[in-house]
């Protein structure tokens, strides 16, 4: 099959409580897209945030045009994964990026996803942490820990073929992302690390390009207790039926 890279890319960008980092994010998106002559949409799945993000939003999306910023937003807070299904309801591209909107993943990295995806013709194309230059800048040990132990318990139980399980930084080729949204049934953390192993399972092709992982500079972190207990369970059960 011919390498056939993006004609238009739909980014997924979930949001709770990101009023402060949406409309830079967003600028830093459409900066990049029309520097790099990428035709693009940003699909924004907002969960109810009490901080005024929708807001925000609505008013990105008369600077932007409708036709390049979409909100679609839901009542509440109902998970990351079924943010991906809600909004991919909507993309109207033939790839989707999906980051985080906290100016953790820095939208500068995502020409370089287009291009490994046409040099391998790659179903998913991931952003590294774990792998030549790649790095996180502005964590504490803890959270370093947190994350290194997470992937490296990942490598040895799943043997998984990619080096960064439990990153969010992804280019997909639209079909790949429905596909695997129809087999994925984790909801929080653990999602990211699933659509990677069904991936492996289905025999997907995986590239990968290696990303500066910047921590948020303005709100909360989401990362808490309960992630991590619900990200071990759910490495548990990934290992149990995979």
């Amino acid at each position: 099959m011919a390498a056939r890279g993006p004609e238009r890319v739909s980014v997924l960008l979930p949001t709770y409580n990101e009023r402060d980092n949406l409309p830079l994010v967003v600028w830093l998106l459409a900066r990049t897209f029309s520097d790099s002559g990428i035709d693009f949409e940003i699909i924004i799945i907002d969960d109810g945030s009490p901080d005024g993000t929708q807001e925000i939003a609505q008013q990105l999306e008369k600077i932007y045009g409708s036709d390049k910023i979409l909100l679609r937003p839901r009542a509440r807070k109902l998970g990351l994964g079924t943010a991906y299904i809600h909004g991919m309801k909507y993309a109207t591209g033939n790839f989707i990026v999906i980051m985080d909107a906290d100016l953790s993943h820095h939208p500068k990295f995502i020409p370089e996803f287009i291009r490994k995806q046409k040099e391998g013709n790659f179903d998913i194309v991931s952003g590294t942490r774990y792998k030549g230059n790649g790095g996180v800048y502005g964590w504490d040990l803890k959270r370093k820990l947190i994350s290194r132990g997470a992937n490296f318990l990942t490598q040895v139980l799943l043997r998984p073929g990619a080096s960064d399980l439990t990153g969010s930084f992804r280019l997909y080729r639209k079909e790949v992302l429905q596909k695997l949204m129809e087999k994925c049934v984790s909801k929080g953390y653990v999602f990211q690390m699933e659509m990677i192993v069904r991936a492996r399972q289905l025999g997907y092709t995986i590239g990968e390009v290696p990303i500066s992982f910047v921590d948020r500079v303005y709100g909360e972190s989401k990362l808490g207790g309960n992630e991590i207990v619900s990200f071990l369970k759910g490495l548990l059960t990934l290992f149990a039926t995979t």
